[in-house]
Order: C-alpha cells, then sequence, then structure tokens
C-alpha cells in the first residue's frame, strides 16, 4: 500500500524526493465531481430513483466483498481445527482458551485502564481548549495555539509517535521522569491525539450555541463559572459525549502510538493482535474478533433503540398553533 511505500522510501532507502513526490501527488489529484447545472442534478436524480440490473449485481458484488472476510472470521471462530482455513466441525473452544489466556486478558485490562483515563482527561482538556478558541478569539498567539491543538489531527500517527518517543527518552535522561515507559507514557500519548478530536468537536458545537441563555443568566446575577457549570455544560453535553466516546475508540484501536511509546511493562491489546498475526492468524484472534463485532453491535442496537423511543419535539410553529 501508498503508506508502506513511503515508510520504506522515508525510513528505509533514505530517498526523501521520491517519498515526498509521492505525497505531493496524493494531495494534489483532484477529487472526481459531475460538472454543475441541471444535467449532472438530473443524472444524480436518475440513478437515485432507478438502479438499473448491472449496478445491483455491482452493490451485491461490493458489499460480498467488504462483508464477507467479517462473516467468514465469525464462522472460523468456531472451528475445531487450529488452521484457520480448515473446517473441521463446529467448536467453541477456542473461546475457552481466550478467556484462560492470560497475555490477551492482561493487555485487554491495559487497554481499557489506557483508554478511560486517556478519554477522561482528553475530554477536560479538549473542552477547554474548544471553549477559548469559540470564545475568546482575541488573545494573544490564537492562531499558534489553535494550530498546536489541532496539529495531531493531520499530523502522521508515526511522526507523533516519533516525537513523542525522543520526548520521553528525553526527558528521562535530563530530570528522571518517566522512570522508564509504560502505561504512563501510553496514556499521555493517547491523551494528546483524543484532545485534538474532543476540542474540535466541542468548538463546533459552541459555534451554534444560543449565548442568550448564558447572558440571560448573567443578568440575573449568576457567576460566569455556575454559568459555565450549569446552562453551558448540560448543553453541549452531547458533544462532550461524543468527544469521550471518540477518544476512547481511538486510544483502545491505536497501535502506532502504543508502539512508540509502550515498554516491556505495558503492553496493549492491539499490540498482543498484531504480533500473533504477523506469526500467523491464530484461531483464539477470531474468536476475540468476534466478541468485538458482538459487543459493538449490540451497543449500536440498543443506541438506535433508545433514539427511536427519544420524543421528537414540536416545532415552534405547532407549538403555537396547539397553543
Amino acid at each position: 500500500m501508498i503508506g508502506k511505500v513511503l515508510w520504506d522510501e522515508f525510513f528505509n532507502n533514505r530517498d526523501w524526493p521520491v517519498a515526498s513526490a509521492v505525497a505531493i501527488a496524493m494531495l494534489v489529484l483532484p477529487p472526481r465531481a459531475d460538472g454543475p447545472g441541471a444535467a449532472a442534478a438530473a443524472r444524480r436524480e436518475r440513478g437515485m430513483n432507478r438502479l438499473s440490473p448491472f449496478l445491483a449485481v455491482m452493490l451485491t458484488l461490493g458489499y460480498a466483498f467488504l462483508y464477507g472476510p467479517i462473516v467468514s472470521l465469525i464462522v472460523y471462530s468456531f472451528n475445531a481445527s487450529r488452521l484457520v482455513t480448515v473446517w473441521a466441525g463446529f467448536s467453541t473452544r477456542w473461546y475457552v482458551e481466550l478467556a484462560g489466556n492470560e497475555a490477551i486478558r492482561g493487555a485487554a485490562l491495559t487497554s481499557l485502564e489506557v483508554a478511560i483515563f486517556a478519554a477522561s482527561f482528553a475530554l477536560v482538556l479538549g473542552t477547554l481548549a474548544g471553549f477559548a478558541l469559540q470564545r475568546y478569539r482575541r488573545f494573544t498567539s490564537r492562531g499558534l495555539f489553535g494550530m498546536l491543538v489541532t496539529a495531531p489531527l493531520v499530523m502522521p500517527e508515526v511522526i507523533t509517535g516519533l516525537s513523542l518517543l525522543l520526548l520521553f527518552v528525553t526527558l528521562e535522561q535530563t530530570i528522571g521522569w518517566p522512570d522508564g515507559r509504560g502505561i504512563l507514557t501510553i496514556t499521555i500519548a493517547h491523551l494528546t491525539l483524543g484532545t485534538a478530536y474532543v476540542a474540535v468537536i466541542v468548538e463546533a458545537r459552541l459555534a451554534a450555541f444560543d449565548r442568550s441563555l448564558e447572558e440571560a443568566a448573567l443578568d440575573l446575577g449568576a457567576r460566569p463559572w455556575k454559568v459555565f457549570l450549569v446552562i453551558t455544560l448540560p448543553l453541549i453535553a452531547p458533544a462532550l459525549v461524543a468527544g469521550w466516546l471518540l477518544a476512547f475508540t481511538l486510544s483502545l484501536d491505536d497501535l502506532v502510538l502504543a508502539s512508540f511509546t509502550s515498554g516491556p511493562s505495558a503492553t496493549t491489546l492491539p499490540m498482543v493482535i498484531f504480533s500473533s498475526v504477523r506469526r500467523g492468524v491464530s484461531p483464539q484472534i477470531n474468536a476475540l474478533a468476534t466478541l468485538f463485532l458482538a459487543t459493538v453491535t449490540v451497543t449500536v442496537l440498543l443506541a438506535g433503540r433508545l433514539m427511536a423511543r427519544r420524543p421528537e419535539r414540536p416545532s415552534p410553529d405547532e407549538s403555537t398553533r396547539s397553543a
């Protein structure tokens, strides 16, 4: 893949001009789009209202290509054979062995611990950063601050991981902290990445925020901190929940940053899976992936049910007519 080519050209072959040319070519290639006008709109309208047999077949093949491997992974997680491509009958032995696998269980607990702490601290820092960027637009070095907050969003993770590794090594040699690399350093790395996402989400939510509610509370004598805690935070709570969940998911799924900032005392679940897959896919990994898929599916279905049961708020016109 193109990422592997760039990695080889930069770090193995040291041919930076070729890698830079490939990167620039990726940036300047324009996306394909239909031309403006009524003709393009009519073509899109016809494509939405009618599905030809050829497109139906291609759509079916596309879904089979995307979800076929996932289905086969689930099926072979119940395979009795140790060979993942040879069916030898139905069995749940790999789920039993997975429950007794100390390495995977310890790595899963480490990943959960890191993800919870990293997402929680990222929520606090990202909320403060997003609030500062949206509400205080004329403080000194605002542009520099905004660039530093959002830099992890556009910077390759391999560069971020290498930078953090050099930072931790320098700090350890200079002041003796941190004492080696482990859970703390991984949490700081994931915190750095999660803060950027939370800040962007909170800033976007505050941009559409009705400040008249805060102004009314201030006119009634409320302190700024009380207005922030009692009015602002509850109204932007959906953005805070979304930011925390996104930071938690990114931390739980991250491999690159954890590989650079971890040590012998801490190994995350993606690192264990990656090292296991490099030696060959184990049926236990299939069972683990199936459990993850089941958890995500149940969570999404429950969220959909809760959103479907939530009563819709009447529009202002309907409220006026009913009154």
